[in-house]
């Protein structure tokens, strides 16, 4: 069964590889010999992987000149030259943290907007964005420091604000997010998207550098109000006076700039779990895909799939077993308080969260210890605040930790997930596998 459960895994992982689908979105070498100049910019967890599958595909006459911020470790192995910096060849991959920006990711993106301001009329920019572009493409306006975006973006990841109202702050204190580096560019753009968002939200998926932005700064104001964010008060100061009209805002859909702006699609959730439900298939379930824009507070998302198993093994609704339950999308995970004298620090990420509570949430009873398996993980590979890419249960976890004495719930009091399936040997390796199209959950009930 673990063998089954990490295979569905790495089919999903592997339908959103840049190195299989990335080409087929490609011009052909005859257009892009038309161009003056080509330039390749991009940002996020793929964007390593990208930038080779792009040099590969392309011919080697053609001159292209870029750079690629990416997270530390992200970069292809193959080409990597140091722990700072690669190059696929004819672009540069930089890398920089993720989730709280830094220095690196800062000076790389300025690198990127003047790149990008130096194309003209008849060149083309071709961008390539995965998720986690939002902390690597960092550029904040003139107003705030570095320091200032670090504690806002730290203040954002614990308060449990979904990614996409997250991304709506990021982007009203951007030089380059919310299409600003659209605005910067008067070339003809070619914008290659991996997904990492419920519902493919080009504007969301970090934090839409080339796409339109329908938001507004009174709705960035709001997000921080709304989830009791202790925003620097730089940041206050900025948005109070971008709200009171001294600021103009991020361009909008009816702006012109964007017909020169082509987007695509080209690895998204849903392909991931499609590819996991034929593997599933073959081996004799039913596959049943929820969706992939599953998202919310990580322990509530399991509390809504635990009553669904309930109802599948008590009376064959709204499925009959053998069946897996296979799901996408991103949740969150608000930290809780410690308790007095509690000095334990937790560990783990949103999926091992998902997946203690839903254990938690099914118990030990006889029937469901022996007829539920279930995995959950981040498909980029890293999960939170640890090197594993998630975790996963099987028929015997229950006996292990009623041996081990531990209990789920009081992993789950202090956000410790990573721990609870350390203990029971639950934990999925898988490096970082330089894509993104964010949680991949599935529940398989015998």
């Amino acid at each position: 069964m673990r063998e089954l459960l990490e295979a569905g895994f790495n089919a999903a992982v592997a339908a959103a590889d840049p190195a299989k689908v990335l080409a087929g979105y490609l011009p052909s070498d005859a257009q892009l010999r038309s161009y003056q100049r080509i330039a390749v910019v991009g940002a996020g967890k793929a964007g390593g992987s990208m930038a080779a599958a792009l040099d590969a595909a392309i011919a080697p006459d053609i001159a292209m000149e870029g750079l690629v911020i990416t997270r530390y470790g992200h970069c292809v192995p193959d080409v990597q030259i140091n722990s700072a910096i690669t190059k696929a060849a004819r672009v540069r991959v930089v890398e920089a943290a993720h989730p709280v920006p830094d220095a690196a990711g800062l000076q790389a993106t300025q690198q990127v907007l003047t790149l990008v301001q130096s194309l003209g009329a008849d060149d083309l920019l071709i961008a390539l964005i995965s998720g986690g572009g939002s902390s690597l493409l960092t550029l904040p306006v003139a107003e705030l420091s570095l320091d200032d975006l670090q504690q806002l973006t730290a203040q954002l990841l614990a308060s449990g604000a979904p990614i996409e109202e997250m991304n709506i702050v990021r982007k009203h204190l951007s030089q380059v997010q919310g299409g600003r580096l659209a605005q910067a560019c008067k070339a003809q753009m070619l914008v290659l998207v991996v997904s990492d968002v419920a519902g493919d939200d080009l504007s969301a998926i970090a934090s839409g550098p080339f796409a339109p932005d329908v938001s507004q700064f009174a709705d960035a104001q709001a997000v921080i109000h709304r989830w009791n964010v202790k925003a620097p008060l730089a940041v206050q100061s900025y948005l109070a006076k971008a709200c009171s009209g001294e600021v103009t805002d991020t361009p909008k859909p009816s702006d012109p700039l964007f017909v020169r702006v082509q987007h695509q699609l080209i690895a998204t959730a849903h392909q991931s779990l499609e590819a996991a439900a034929a593997v599933f298939k073959k081996a004799g379930y039913q596959a049943v895909i929820l969706g992939d824009t599953i998202t919310g507070e990580a322990r509530d998302v399991a509390q809504v799939h635990a009553g669904l198993v309930r109802e599948i093994i008590k009376f064959n609704q709204p499925f009959k077993a053998p069946v897996v339950l296979l799901s996408g999308g991103e949740c969150t995970v608000t930290l809780r308080p410690k308790a007095v004298g509690d000095q334990r620090k937790g560990r783990g990420g949103r999926c091992s969260e998902f997946l203690l509570a839903l254990m938690h949430a099914l118990g030990p009873e006889s029937e469901m210890a022996q007829r539920v398996c279930a995995l959950a993980a981040d498909t980029d590979g890293i999960d939170g605040s640890e090197d594993n890419a998630g975790a996963l249960f099987l028929a015997d976890r229950w006996q292990k930790a009623t041996h081990l004495k531990i209990d789920p719930r009081s992993f789950l009091d202090r956000n410790d997930g990573f721990s609870f399936f350390e203990a029971i040997d639950g934990l999925v390796y898988t490096g970082p596998t330089l894509t993104n199209v964010n949680d991949f959950r599935a529940i398989v009930i015998r």
